[in-house]
């Protein structure tokens, strides 16, 4: 089973930024794409951003060039790097493992973690 541990959530104004990590461990397979989704009360699940193994990334529609999905092999951590900030992405976000690399694959989830809290008020 693969562990993943994410932090770097916080209360930001509109525009600031924020930098999340996502540290991963236990059963780890290079073949997995992972990534970030993200869950508002009341909404349906949005997957953010995913990367693959050779780095190749995909990003939600919302996200309109504002955040950076990277990763750290060596560290086998995750990052997103989320610029430009607005309230409407005030969210629980998740680092998740998925088989799928692309499309909806935030609706086909290996595992995930428990998730960190983004809050922008403006």
């Amino acid at each position: 089973q693969l562990q993943l541990v994410e932090s770097g959530g916080g209360s930001v104004q509109t525009g600031g930024s924020l930098r999340l990590s996502c540290a991963a461990s236990g059963n780890i397979y290079t073949t997995y794409c992972r990534g970030w989704f993200r869950q508002a009360p009341g909404k349906e699940r949005e997957g953010v951003a995913i990367i693959d193994a050779d780095g190749g990334t995909s990003y939600g529609d919302f996200v309109e060039g504002r955040f950076t999905i990277s990763q750290d092999s060596a560290k086998n951590t995750l990052y997103l790097q989320m610029n430009n900030l607005k309230p409407e992405d005030t969210a629980m976000y998740y680092c998740a493992a998925s088989r799928r690399c692309g499309g909806n694959w935030y609706m086909d989830i290996i595992d995930w973690g428990q998730g960190t809290q983004v809050t922008v008020s403006s």
